[in-house]
């Protein structure tokens, strides 16, 4: 979950990080760091993390039929 408390840390959402791509973050405590990294400064950032997206609903095989009450 986005907001979970249980949050495995790494720099990719952290306050003090900026992704700079290709598996980088710029730390504003520890400079560049690995994204899948974290040090003793990180704290949790949800604005930074993406959710995983479930899968997708494939409608094939459907017909409006089974849509109505």
């Amino acid at each position: 979950m986005l907001f979970d408390s249980n949050i495995e840390p790494s720099c990719t959402y952290c306050r003090y990080g900026e992704d700079l791509g290709h598996g980088e973050v710029a730390c504003r405590k520890r400079g560049i760091m690995a994204s899948h990294g974290y040090c003793v400064h990180f704290t949790y950032e949800p604005t930074k993390r993406m959710p995983h997206i479930g899968p997708r609903f494939n409608s094939a095989g459907y017909t409006k039929e089974d849509f109505s009450l």
